[in-house]
């Protein structure tokens, strides 16, 4: 098949730090030329992919991030090509997914974050302009503010597997890996971390001024001997802390569309310790690759729970779920059928499921 995948171009792909996004797509770019499709990326210049790679920006534009204009030359500049393929997959956002209603060729977006308020109208308003548009969820959590939209998949994210090695021996600390925003609840594993009287280590990247001063108020207080911030590390480096923890911790309150940090853990062999919010049901099997917990208080006694658990099950749950293979036949399964039916109907609504 002919695909193109249009990154976000704000960072490049694969990520050099942050991106969760950007590592997701390439590893499905690389995933779908390695399986003999013709697959175009476009991303910005300084990415690195096995497929095609198409920009108009020589240099991932991380200064301008959220700049609209920005968003609309990098999407216009596929879509001025959509001919030359039988499918677009749109992961960069809601600009392209306006967009695939000027374009003959079959348009599906991957919804990345949440449904919610003005996302849902916002989603709502671009299946109405482009009604031959079809939504790829990450879970089935996700859809729940909007279930009328026109879904057409659900593919869960994946993991390179080989990059995240797996470590049978559990370390002494928790681990807190994210964004500082209250959602993700960094504060929450301070607390659960000193209730249990068992050290922390922090890592992530404040990105902008609010999570500057949720760190400033909320996090740097409590740090010491026992509660330690590592700054955003690099993937080596956050792969060691991941294989050498007792337990990550994952307290969020809010729903949350899926949650690498948690396959990422699973895949070192480290159990995850996480707040029944968002996809984590979907994402962690309690009492095979981790516990979850109802309140983040609850944590605390949860720790037992998860040491009991085996680190070699841990691996398996996150290689029988979450591979780059089984994610590529997913997005395979549905650039077939919406390329199928397209040739033979001229509009997606009789085969959305």
């Amino acid at each position: 098949m002919r695909i193109a995948i249009l990154a976000p171009v704000w960072f490049p792909v694969p990520p050099t730090g942050y991106g969760g996004i950007e590592s997701v797509v390439s590893l499905l770019a690389d995933g779908l030329a390695d399986a003999g499709h013709e697959v175009t990326l476009f991303a910005s210049g300084d990415s690195r992919t096995r497929a095609k790679l198409a920009s108009v920006f020589a240099e991932a534009p991380s200064s301008l991030i959220g700049s609209s204009w920005v968003d609309l030359r990098h999407a216009v500049s596929c879509y001025t090509r959509a001919a030359e393929f039988d499918v677009i997959n749109d992961h960069s956002g809601m600009v392209a997914a306006a967009l695939a209603g000027t374009v003959a060729t079959p348009v599906v977006h991957t919804v990345h974050g949440p449904v919610e308020d003005i996302a849902h109208g916002n989603y709502k308003a671009i299946a109405e302009l482009s009604p031959e548009i079809g939504f790829i969820s990450l879970s089935l959590n996700q859809r729940k503010p909007a279930p009328e939209l026109p879904w057409v998949a659900n593919c869960p994210n994946a993991l390179d597997l080989d990059s995240y090695p797996y470590h049978a021996e559990r370390g002494e600390y928790l681990l807190f890996l994210g964004r500082f925003s209250e959602d993700k609840g960094c504060h929450r594993a301070i607390e659960v971390a000193k209730r249990a009287g068992i050290p922390l280590k922090i890592a992530g990247k404040k990105r902008d001024h609010a999570e500057l001063e949720y760190f400033d108020a909320i996090v740097r207080p409590h740090l010491g001997e026992d509660v330690e911030y590592l700054g955003e590390t690099s993937h080596l480096t956050k792969v060691a802390l991941l294989q050498n923890a007792r337990a990550t911790l994952f307290p969020i309150e809010w729903e949350e569309p899926f949650g690498l940090v948690m396959i990422e853990s699973m895949a070192c062999g480290t159990p995850v310790i996480a707040t029944r919010w968002g996809a984590v049901p979907e994402v962690v099997e309690h009492g095979r690759s981790g516990i979850i917990v109802d309140h983040y208080l609850d944590m605390v006694d949860a720790i037992s729970e998860a040491d009991a658990l085996e680190p070699g099950e841990c691996r398996r749950y996150a290689e029988e779920r979450f591979s780059a293979v089984r994610m590529v036949a997913d997005y395979e399964a549905v650039y077939r059928t919406v390329a199928g039916l397209r040739r033979g109907r001229s509009r997606f609504a009789p085969w959305r499921r």
